[in-house]
Parts: structure tokens; C-alpha cells; sequence
């Protein structure tokens, strides 16, 4: 009897050692979860932008469309009622902790500026002295990497954006691009995120690579019919081929735009950068980052520039 009990302790033994040794194995070979990064992919690593892969993600990403309705009120249209889609988040900060002084906007969590302040620039603004910008107190710069005409439907690069981003990270400024599409198919929106991903190569920059759709509003433009649809497929587009290449996709719009142009709740996995001039903004979903005015005035910077707060810190 002894010699049964015995064997049977020894079995146990065994099978416990064997259990310990597989959970030993397994912890061992899991993979790391990816961290995201700001940073691009390594240059032995980087490849075009997968077209294949992008449209599938586009394709799959649909959802229905719900919701009960918000009222708006919009210097153009007075007041509207839209739709509260149930799935869209909506504005998570305290309009109340919003503060202007000196015709700049900040943004305060228990009597701290959290908040960031930045410009963004193209050619437009010329050579721009960026260590008097950094000394005025600009923390960061979107910078207009390339656009395409809404005529011609050629894309082309800003003649500035090197020594834009190159000038803002010399000074201490963090920074990120835009690129101004008039994109009317996934496959432009694609050409233009790869052209963004090669003209990035090299470059450093610690902010969002933006999507900067707009519609045309004092001539004639290649995307005056362009559908909700097909600008939700672009954004999609461009936003996922530009994170598959190590940067965080944003989305550029103004209120009206987003409201009638756009199918928000397939855009939830994207930060927003809202172009709202107003001294608060009324736009009812959730964004990072607040353009609240396009005649600013910083000094390193000649003329009129925009101003933009963001409530993130994305170079952290």
C-alpha cells in the first residue's frame, strides 16, 4: 500500500513539473507587444506602402450610422440640429478651463497650462527665424509637407517643408506635417501618403502626420461631388498606410466639413485636429488639436499665421 501511495505522489510530482516547465516556455517565447512610436521605420526596413492591405482595411471599415440628434448652433447656419452619433466620443475637456491672454489660448487643469501652442506654416510664410518663434513661446509647428491641386490633380511638394522641419526641431520645436489633398479616390489618397513616407524619409518629426482634406469654396475643384463614402474610404486610406509606416495619422477638418462630409464613426481610431475660428470651439465630438485663428502673429514669423493649442503631448 505504501508503495502504491508512493508511486502516486511520484506521478503527480511529474505531471506538475512538466505543467511549470510548458508555462515556463510559453511566457518565454511571447512576442512583446508593439509600442507605438512618432518615429519612421528604419531605413532597411522601410517599404511602399501596402495598397493591397490598405483597401481591405477600408472595405472592412464600415459601421452603421445611429443616434439621437444635438442641437448646434453655426455662425453660417444658425441653429442646426445633427445627428449625436452614440459611438463618436464627444469633447472630453472642460470648455470652462479654456483661457485666452494676449491673444493666445491655453488650456488649465488644476492651475496648470497642459495645454501646447503651436503654428502651422507653409511656403506661404516665406524664411521663418524659428529660434525667435521658439523665444516667443511656440511649442510646436505643423508644417506643410505637399499639396495637390484641386485643378490639376497634381500633387507636388511645399518648396519649404525641409527647412521648415528641419529649422522648428533645430530651435527646440517639436513638429509634424500636413499634406493638402484633393484626393477623390483610395488610390490617390494612397499616392499621397507614399509620397509623404518618401519625402519624410530622413526628416525628424515627433508630431502627427496630418490629412488635410478641404472643399474648395470660391472656384471650381476636382472634389466638388466627391461622396461621404469615398472622402471616409481617403481618410481611412491615407490614415492606416501612414501608421503601418511608424507615424500617427491625424485628420484635419473644419466643423462643417466633419459634420457633412465625413462618416465620423468610422474615424474613431484617429485623433482630429479641428479648424474652428471661434473664442471657444462649439464642435460637439472629441479632438487634439484646436486651430482657433488664422491671423496670428508671432514674431520670426512675418504676416498673419495660425494658431493651434494641442490638449496632447505627442512628442511624449
Amino acid at each position: 500500500m505504501k508503495s502504491l501511495v508512493k508511486n502516486i505522489i511520484i506521478i503527480i510530482e511529474f505531471i506538475l513539473i512538466l505543467f511549470l516547465a510548458a508555462s515556463v516556455c510559453l511566457l518565454w517565447n511571447k512576442e512583446p507587444e508593439s509600442v507605438q512610436t512618432n518615429a519612421p521605420v528604419a531605413e532597411n526596413e522601410k517599404t511602399t506602402v501596402d495598397a493591397e492591405s490598405v483597401k481591405e482595411r477600408v472595405e472592412k471599415n464600415y459601421y452603421d450610422v445611429s443616434g439621437k440628434k444635438v442641437l448646434m448652433e453655426d455662425s453660417t447656419f444658425g441653429e442646426i440640429w445633427i445627428p449625436a452619433l452614440e459611438n463618436v466620443p464627444a469633447f472630453s475637456k472642460d470648455k470652462d478651463s479654456l483661457k485666452t491672454r494676449n491673444g493666445r489660448k491655453f488650456y488649465v487643469e488644476d492651475s496648470e497650462i497642459t495645454s501646447l501652442l503651436g503654428v502651422d506654416v507653409s511656403v506661404h510664410q516665406d524664411d521663418i527665424d524659428w529660434a525667435k518663434v521658439r523665444k516667443a513661446g511656440i511649442d510646436f509647428a505643423m508644417v506643410r509637407l505637399g499639396f495637390r491641386g484641386y485643378g490639376s490633380g497634381e500633387a507636388q511638394l511645399d518648396e519649404n517643408y525641409v527647412q521648415n522641419i528641419e529649422g522648428a526641431r533645430a530651435a527646440g520645436l517639436d513638429a509634424g506635417v500636413y499634406f493638402f489633398s484633393q484626393a477623390i479616390t483610395v488610390d490617390e489618397a494612397i499616392e499621397e501618403a507614399q509620397m509623404v513616407i518618401d519625402s519624410l524619409d530622413g526628416l525628424d518629426v515627433n508630431y502627427p502626420v496630418v490629412y488635410d482634406w478641404e472643399i474648395i469654396y470660391d472656384d471650381s475643384a476636382r472634389t466638388d461631388n466627391v461622396p461621404v463614402d469615398v472622402l471616409t474610404d481617403c481618410c481611412v486610406a491615407f490614415c492606416e498606410a501612414i501608421e503601418d509606416a511608424g507615424y500617427t495619422p491625424m485628420i484635419y477638418q473644419n466643423k462643417k466639413t466633419t459634420m457633412f462630409k465625413l462618416d465620423l464613426e468610422r474615424l474613431t481610431d484617429y485623433d482630429f485636429w479641428l479648424a474652428e475660428y471661434n473664442s471657444e470651439p462649439t464642435y460637439y465630438y472629441d479632438f487634439t488639436m484646436w486651430q482657433y485663428t488664422s491671423e496670428g502673429s508671432v514674431p520670426g514669423i512675418e504676416g498673419d499665421v495660425d494658431l493651434n493649442i494641442s490638449f496632447k503631448d505627442y512628442a511624449k
